[in-house]
């Protein structure tokens, strides 16, 4: 667990109810992950919290069994923000 707070956007293809409900129920089970929004038909998870990044996008693929896209992290150091966008 890292010391510094991330926030970090991704997507996850988000097909029906029962997919929301898993990686809802994912979410929840990380203690690093303090806060998180799941926008169903942007099919975008963003997170917060004390982590690392990669490990975070690497437990929701192997839970959801779905491909992992990082969209954007902004890591947040005693009150400056580094924003990281991979991407297009």
């Amino acid at each position: 667990m890292s010391g510094r707070l991330c926030c970090m956007v991704m997507r996850v293809n988000i097909d029906c109810h029962g997919c929301f409900r898993k990686l809802r129920r994912t979410l929840l089970n990380m203690k690093e992950i303090e806060t998180y929004a799941i926008e169903k038909e942007q099919c975008k998870i963003s997170v917060c919290g004390r982590f690392r990044p990669s490990d975070v996008a690497i437990k929701v693929r192997k839970k959801m069994n779905r491909r992992v896209e990082i969209l954007e992290i902004n890591e947040i150091n005693g009150g400056q923000t580094e924003q990281i966008t991979t991407g297009q």
